[in-house]
């Protein structure tokens, strides 16, 4: 049976795309794994802003991050894909838990999220996400992906430094008990952050939800009850 939410593993005739005048050979591959993509479908079907939620969806049904009532934090939200299955999760549309999406980019809005068009990073930043947070997070989420350059040694330095960024934000704000989940890569660079995180938090896991792609070397770790500050 598939996974709650997940699509089924029943797939239709697989579509082929013609290569156009004005689209390059790469993205007509990107096209014709889109369109035969079943989580692609299975998004567009349940309301989904992206595939990429039910990567949270599997990630939450296996190590249980998100609870009603709790304030989550979502770092590099757009489109809005986990936002939304935060959302539900901790009932924010019914008013017992709350969910604050951060991006650089406008996109649209989702009922029981509040968004800012911000950069984490930038001054003032922190304690605005707290103001509209009302508190400290119970958890913080990060699906951030730096643009790929196709040279795998640089794209995996520039994800594990947007994920030491997230995380240096999480443990000024997180509170005791939070957890962290935040996408990077399989490569080696992310060991040094992994040594903190077992050192900050009760459980460290890594993870790969049956959503991410086979081909991708993206990994997700997820880390559960945190220490507190010192």
């Amino acid at each position: 049976m598939p996974k709650r939410g997940a699509p089924s593993a029943t797939r239709a005739k697989a579509e082929r795309v013609r290569t156009a005048k004005s689209r390059s050979a790469s993205s007509t591959r990107w096209l014709e794994r889109q369109l035969n993509d079943p989580y692609v479908a299975e998004a567009k079907r349940q309301g989904y802003r992206s595939r990429a939620a039910f990567k949270l969806i599997e990630l939450d049904d296996r190590f249980h991050v998100l609870k009603p009532g709790q304030r989550v934090l979502d770092l590099g939200a757009a489109p809005g894909g986990w936002s939304q299955v935060a959302a539900d999760r901790v009932k924010a549309r019914e008013n017992r838990g709350k969910v604050v999406a951060s991006d650089l980019l406008s996109f649209d809005p989702i009922p029981g999220v509040v968004q800012l068009q911000r950069d984490f990073l930038e001054s003032g930043a922190e304690e605005a996400l707290l103001e509209a947070l009302g508190g400290p997070p119970d958890v913080v989420l990060s699906d951030m992906a730096a643009p790929t350059t196709g040279h795998n040694a640089t794209d995996h330095l520039r994800i594990v430094a947007l994920a030491e960024a997230a995380y240096d934000f999480a443990l000024r704000c997180l509170a005791p008990g939070g957890a962290f989940v935040a996408k990077v890569f399989q490569g080696g660079a992310e060991g040094d952050l992994l040594k903190r995180m077992k050192r900050d938090f009760v459980s460290v896991k890594h993870a790969k939800p049956p959503a991410s792609r086979a081909e991708s070397t993206e990994v997700y770790v997820v880390a559960q009850g945190f220490r507190g500050r010192a």
